[in-house]
C-alpha cells in the first residue's frame, strides 16, 4: 500500500451545463474543464473510456446492430407468434424480466436490455455489450482498464456496476482500508434521474448532487484516515439534453413499400436512425422518405464519422446514420415507445451535451474529449 491514493470517479450524465449552473464542489474540485461527450451513448462511451479507443476501434456504438449473420438471437425466432397481447409483453417491467432471463440464457455477463426492440426482428439484430466490459479482457483483444491494472500489478478497486450508488461508495470506501492504491468508482443512478429532470435544475437533482458531494466528502475521510493522500480526478460521459420535440420517423420507414431483412436492415434509436441498403431502390425510397425530417436532423457525412471517431470501412454500424437535432427525439424507437424528457446521444458539440472533467489537481493539457480519460488513468497507473 502506497502513500498516495488515485481515485476516479466516473458520475454518468453529470455535464457541464449541469456543473456551471449548480457550482458542484468547486472548493473541493477546483480544477475543472468540459470535455466533448463520444459521439453515441453509455454503451458507446464507457467502452471509450475504459479502453481509449473510440467505436470505430472497440465496435460499440448501438447497444442493437442489423446483423442476420451474427445475431445470437435466431433461437427464439419461434417466441415471437406466442408473444400476444403485444401490449403485455411490450410492458417496461414484463420486458426487464425477459432481459434477465435472456442474458442468463446467453451467458451474456454485460449490461443487457430488450428495451422496445421488436421480438420479430430480434432473430436479425446482434448485441454489442455481451460481455462485462469491466471484467478482465472483457473487451476481447483490446487491453481495458482492468487489464492494464493487472499488467503493471497496482492493488486496485473497479465499481462492481451490478450495484447501486451507495454500495458502489461503500466498496470503495473500504478498498481504501484495504490498501487499494487505484480506484475506479462508477456511478450510474444521476443518469436515470436526468432522464426524468433534466438541465433545468430540478429539486431533485439538487439532492442528488449534495449527496454526491457528501459521498466523496467520506471518501476524503478514509483516505485521511488511513493516513493517505488522496489524488481524485472525477469523469462523466456525456450531459443531457431537454426534450424539444418528438418525430415518428419510425412509421414513415416502416409504411414504405419495401421489407426488413430482404430491402434494407435498421435500427432506430432515441437520437440515430442507423440504416442498411441492400438495392438501390430501397436507398433512394428510403432517402426519399427522410426527407421531411430533414428539418430537424441530417444523414452524416463520411468526414462527421471520421471526425467523431465511428467511421468504419465495413459499415458495421449501418450503411447511413441519421442524427436527429438537439432536442428531437424520435419516438416510438427501439429503445423506447414513449418519449424522455431528457435524452443524451447528440452531436458532441450540443451544450448540454458536453462532458466534464473535476479535479483536486491540475487536469493535463491535453484531456480534451472523453477518449482521453483513458490516457490519463494510464499515465497515473504507470506512476504508482
Amino acid at each position: 500500500m502506497k502513500d498516495n491514493v488515485e481515485i476516479f470517479l466516473f458520475v454518468d450524465a453529470l455535464g457541464w451545463e449541469l456543473v456551471s449552473r449548480t457550482g458542484f464542489m468547486e472548493k473541493e474540485l477546483p480544477y475543472r474543464r468540459k470535455v466533448e461527450m463520444q459521439f453515441g451513448y453509455s454503451s458507446t462511451a464507457i467502452p471509450t473510456i475504459l479502453s481509449g479507443r473510440r467505436p470505430s476501434e472497440h465496435g460499440h456504438l448501438g447497444l442493437f446492430r442489423f446483423a442476420p449473420e451474427h445475431s445470437p438471437f435466431k433461437h427464439l425466432a419461434w417466441l415471437e407468434p406466442f408473444m400476444k397481447p403485444a401490449s403485455l409483453w411490450n410492458r417496461g417491467r414484463v420486458r426487464n424480466w425477459l432481459s434477465k432471463i435472456i442474458a442468463k440464457l446467453y451467458g451474456f455477463t454485460g449490461y443487457f436490455q430488450l428495451y422496445q426492440m421488436p421480438f420479430k426482428k430480434l432473430p436479425l439484430m446482434d448485441y454489442c455489450e455481451k460481455q462485462d466490459l469491466f471484467a478482465e479482457h472483457g473487451m476481447g483483444n483490446i487491453e481495458n482498464l482492468r487489464d492494464l491494472l493487472i499488467r503493471q500489478n497496482v492493488p486496485y478497486h473497479i465499481s462492481n456496476w451490478h450495484v447501486g450508488d451507495q454500495r458502489s461508495f461503500e466498496a470503495a470506501r473500504q478498498a481504501i482500508h484495504d490498501g487499494a492504491d487505484f480506484l475506479f468508482v462508477y456511478t450510474a443512478e444521476l443518469d436515470g434521474l436526468l432522464h426524468q429532470y433534466p438541465v433545468l435544475v430540478h429539486e431533485v437533482i439538487y439532492k442528488k448532487l449534495e449527496w454526491y458531494q457528501q459521498q466523496i466528502e467520506t471518501i476524503f475521510t478514509a483516505c485521511k484516515e488511513c493516513g493517505r493522500k488522496v489524488r481524485l480526478t472525477l469523469i462523466s460521459d456525456h450531459g443531457m439534453t431537454p426534450l424539444t420535440q418528438t418525430v415518428d420517423l419510425k412509421s414513415a420507414i416502416e409504411k414504405l413499400p419495401l421489407q426488413f431483412g430482404k430491402d434494407y436492415g435498421a435500427c432506430y434509436d432515441s437520437t440515430l436512425f442507423r440504416v442498411s441498403f441492400f438495392t438501390p431502390q430501397a436507398e433512394n425510397i428510403i432517402r426519399e422518405a427522410v426527407k421531411p425530417f430533414e428539418s430537424v436532423g441530417h444523414w452524416l457525412s463520411v468526414e462527421e464519422e471520421k471526425h467523431y471517431g465511428i467511421y468504419r470501412p465495413d459499415r458495421l454500424f449501418g450503411d447511413a446514420i441519421f442524427l436527429m437535432n438537439p432536442g428531437v427525439q424520435i419516438v416510438p424507437s427501439d429503445m423506447g415507445s414513449r418519449p424522455l424528457n431528457g435524452m443524451h446521444g447528440f452531436a458532441p458539440e450540443d451544450k448540454d451535451s458536453q462532458a466534464v472533467i473535476l479535479s483536486t489537481d491540475e487536469i493535463p493539457p491535453d484531456v480534451h474529449c472523453v477518449a482521453d480519460f483513458f490516457g490519463l488513468m494510464k499515465k497515473r497507473i504507470m506512476e504508482l
